[in-house]
């Protein structure tokens, strides 16, 4: 029945518990479906309901923080029937996107970013002279995050109508006082509380000193009672009307607390209890391990078990990384609330003591690494691609001006697949290459990545160690460490027709390309460039020497990269230049899908990549190549 909020607007406010179970049905059934994020929507049904039955959306404007909690609004504003396309090909997204929705007001992947948004439509609201309500819908841990401190200091200060709704869903910051706490904010939000409340401050001041004296004792009264039944003191230092904490499954008591509170003026918080997962058990027992999820079973909530497939990069770097603490006092594992994501949970549960999460604050994590740096430890950052970029200033300013011995593991570099442009790693060698005295490398499969961490382990200086999501190719490990040589190269096929200077993960591409390349009587010679920074220009000048056209490989922005540092180095050198061609990502955000879907589409697969190298020599693939399986 309910097609956009309007439909829902229609209902009586007692059906509204029914509309609740009907979403939480859909999603769950949906997400069983398609994988996805299930936890933290399941805990926001209610309060999704509640803001949209309430507030006049679109016109008012609900800014969602991290789109994994915005699922229900989804469903809500137009989008059930399209539901079973979530983070799939040409589907919707996974997270916020503004030209998806009108409702989406804010695009959001990343998080804390809501109280700053809202704040700042707030201020063109009030330039415009319009009336509509600005809410800023923050949670799942983001209230770690530095950012939406900074926005709620500067909501204090300039006092804009600004409604936050803190979905606390105990991974947040206060404790769970449901009764009490629900008894006493719908006092405080009463009609007749704050008449009353109203009517003694003004009573107190026809009384000069006096009234003085007693209005200060009221204040501290109020203040008292909520600071020993809330964390609201904290939120009115900062200049916030608080209301809570509210039990976030009750859609009728939200309703109501936010019909109370949306007239009021200024900067308000109100404060939700939820629950991740709430109202599917599996989900409730476990949130983390269903917050992100695979297509699953949905009476047991357990994925299908997989058959024997290779180790994942990110296992095969928390193995790396264990055994390397193990045999180095030093070295020390950092993370930015992704312990699981990273793989650093192994770290935390086989050595608790050098394993450090600071929450949702990599600029935070990355200057907390430089100080133990300096005091003679080696800090292994490791933080998605993705979520780096938020540290960027600190990079340079904390890390490698000071020349520290900071590692930073870059897991998700390059296509991550279903998340979409929030979370492609499409950008670290562009913005880790222009840092001097930072030393980059991508290795080409799972043992290169374990050599890798430990020569950046044994280097004295600013590394960066990038690699992919998804599963390594299946190599046999060995146990031992090989440290290898900095900025040196290796070639890993040979040939005379086209040289293929490829790093990471595109070097396996590359070397399935060549097999197609040799049907058309092509011989192309593949090289493992292994670092970005410095390049190999001993074997690149060699390779300039030997063949005419040369091709690069890289899933990063062609913009600044790999190809880029290539063509630098070529530009310097005397002679006649080969013909030289980058090929990554092009200069436009990459939408979502799997990594073979977009890897295809940007012709970074095999197939892709022969046709390219056919295009330079102006040969035409044969037409029995076919795409390989």
């Amino acid at each position: 029945m309910i097609n956009d909020p309007s439909d829902l607007r229609r209902m009586d406010i007692q059906d509204l518990r029914h509309v609740c179970s009907d979403i939480r049905d859909h999603l769950i059934d949906t997400v069983a479906r398609t994988g996805g994020h299930l936890g933290a929507g399941l805990g926001t049904v209610e309060l999704a309901v509640a803001l949209h039955y309430v507030f006049q959306t679109p016109q008012d404007k609900i800014i969602w923080d991290v789109g994994h909690q915005a699922y229900p609004h989804k469903i809500l504003t137009g989008r059930k029937d399209r539901m079973h396309t979530i983070r799939q090909y040409g589907g919707l997204s996974g997270f916020l996107k503004r030209n998806e929705s009108p409702y989406d007001v804010f695009g959001a992947g990343h998080a804390t970013t809501s109280i700053s948004a809202a704040l700042g439509i707030a201020a063109a609201r009030d330039f415009d002279g319009d009336d509509y309500k600005v809410l800023a819908v923050i949670g799942d841990g983001a209230m770690t995050g530095g950012l939406a401190y900074e926005a709620m200091n500067n909501c204090g200060l300039l006092k804009k109508n600004v409604i936050v709704v803190l979905n606390d869903n105990n991974m947040s910051i206060a404790p769970n006082v449901w009764a009490i706490s629900n008894h006493f904010n719908e006092l405080i939000a009463s009609p007749t509380y704050n008449r009353f409340r109203a009517n003694v401050w003004d009573l107190a001041g026809k009384f000069d000193q006096i009234g003085d004296r007693f209005r200060k004792i009221a204040a501290r009264l109020e203040g008292g009672i909520k600071s020993v039944l809330t964390p609201g003191m904290l939120f009115e230092a900062l200049g916030f009307r608080y209301f809570g904490p509210i039990n976030g499954h009750n859609v009728v008591t939200l309703v109501n607390i936010f019909k109370e509170v949306q007239d009021w003026t200024g900067p308000i918080l109100v404060h939700v209890i939820t629950q991740k997962g709430k109202g599917y058990e599996p989900a409730e027992r476990d949130g983390m391990n269903l917050h992100g999820v695979t297509p699953f079973d949905k009476i047991t909530g357990k994925a299908p078990a997989k058959s024997g497939g290779t180790a994942s990069y990110t296992s095969v770097f928390a193995d790396a990384l264990v055994d390397i603490v193990h045999g180095n006092p030093k070295v020390v594992g950092i993370t930015a609330a992704m312990s699981t994501g990273t793989g650093l949970d192994k770290l935390q549960q086989e050595v608790p003591e050098k394993y450090f999460d600071v929450g949702i604050a990599e600029p935070h994590a990355v200057t907390f690494a430089a100080g133990m740096a300096t005091e003679g430890y080696i800090p292994v950052a490791a933080i998605y691609s993705t979520f780096l970029q938020r540290a960027f200033d600190q990079i340079i300013h904390d890390v490698a001006i000071q020349d520290l011995h900071v590692v930073f593991a870059l897991d998700r570099g390059g296509l991550v697949g279903a998340d979409g442009p929030t979370h492609h790693g499409a950008y670290d060698l562009s913005y880790l290459r222009l840092i001097p005295k930072m030393v980059i490398m991508a290795p080409s499969d799972e043992q290169e990545l374990r050599d890798m961490l430990y020569t950046a382990v044994q280097y004295n200086g600013p590394v960066a160690l990038r690699y992919p999501r998804g599963n390594a190719i299946g190599l046999r490990l060995r146990t031992t460490f090989e440290e290898l040589s900095i900025g040196k190269g290796e070639m890993r096929r040979d040939g005379e027709d086209i040289a293929i200077l490829a790093v990471g993960n595109m070097v396996q591409n590359a070397l399935t390309a060549a097999d197609l390349l040799a049907n058309s009587d092509i011989n192309a010679a593949v090289f493992n460039m292994r670092f970005i920074k410095p390049l190999d220009t001993e074997l690149l000048e060699a390779v300039a020497q030997r063949f005419k056209y040369i091709l690069t490989i890289e899933d990063n922005s062609v913009m600044g990269g790999f190809g880029s540092g290539v063509a630098e180095f070529l530009s310097t050198l005397h002679g006649p230049q080969p013909f030289l061609r980058l090929h990554g990502l092009p200069d436009e955000f990459i939408e979502h899908g799997t990594q073979e879907e977009l890897h295809r589409s940007l012709n970074l697969d095999p197939l892709g990549i022969a046709r390219t190298a056919g295009e330079m020599l102006g040969v035409q693939l044969t037409a029995t190549v076919e795409h390989p399986a």
